[in-house]
């Protein structure tokens, strides 16, 4: 029918600064880091396509798992028993998602990664969706919705300390893949970072360790938030009458008494840009 509008498209907002204030509060990170891995992933640009519709990528490698094989022969485009450079980018790679929807709807939907951050939809349950279908509904709404699942994402994989300390190497090998390098994503990530911080570093989880320890806790300094750390958030937030989230975030800092420090040579970065 004339005039209708093609499956997948939303309300597609962009990224509002109450976005990246909920995503750094979730993380416990600053702004700042969560304005750098945007920047990085999207390159400033937004999460959809001129026609509102969410940019993907369609994996036939997941395809292929997702399916046991079956469609390889045929299909060769959109199932491959390896990853393949087979994508055709922009609103092409939804000829290749309509070309798997009729074959086998849910396999689809979970072998395409969506959004500005391209968190695959097999990953639904990992970023709060019951569903590929459910996750994929929410990506259609906003880019702020894009940065939830990416939120989850980090957070089930254990890549908030990374963020955190602005480890971007570590960062970039847990969410690329080892082959992080050769794209040089790290080092973009640095670069954004200078650009954002003006200079202010956020502790680190060593720092909140110590912090933590000062006040009456018995951790291992690791620089790693495991469950003991949680708890020793949790105990120090409960005895203070802080919102017990388990996460240093920044009225907890306040209450530690330790702050974002001032890197110059940061600050020198950002002025050269």
């Amino acid at each position: 029918m004339a005039g209708t509008k093609p499956e997948f498209t939303g309300k597609a907002h962009k990224l509002a600064d109450s976005d990246y204030r909920r995503a750094a509060g979730r993380l416990a990170c600053g702004e700042a880091v969560i304005r750098t891995v945007a920047k990085v992933e999207s390159g400033g640009r937004s999460g959809f396509l001129a026609d509102k519709r969410p940019k993907i990528l369609f994996e036939s490698r997941w395809f292929h798992k997702l399916t046991a094989g079956q469609y390889d022969a045929a299909h060769q485009d959109i199932s491959t028993p390896t990853w393949v450079r087979n994508y055709r980018g922009g609103a092409g790679e939804y000829q290749r998602l309509a070309q798997a929807l009729a074959l086998d709807r849910e396999a689809a939907l979970k072998s395409a990664s969506w959004g500005m951050f391209q968190i695959l939809g097999a990953n639904h349950a990992v970023v709060g969706f019951p569903t590929a279908e459910s996750y994929v509904a929410a990506q259609l709404d906003s880019a702020g919705a894009h940065l939830d699942a990416f939120v989850g994402f980090v957070i089930f994989n254990r890549l908030d300390d990374e963020l955190r300390d602005r480890r971007w190497a570590d960062f970039a090998r847990g969410y690329n893949g080892p082959g992080y390098r050769q794209n040089r994503y790290d080092e973009k990530l640095a670069a954004a970072y200078a650009d954002f911080a003006n200079g202010d570093l956020a502790p680190t989880t060593l720092e909140v360790q110590l912090a933590l320890n000062k006040h009456g806790a018995s951790l291992v300094p690791d620089g790693i938030t495991g469950p003991a750390t949680r708890q020793a958030l949790r105990t120090f937030q409960r005895d203070r009458a802080i919102p017990t989230t388990g996460l240093a975030d920044a009225v907890t800092l306040a209450a530690l008494d330790i702050g974002a420090s001032h890197d110059p040579i940061a600050v020198s970065a950002s002025l050269n840009a």
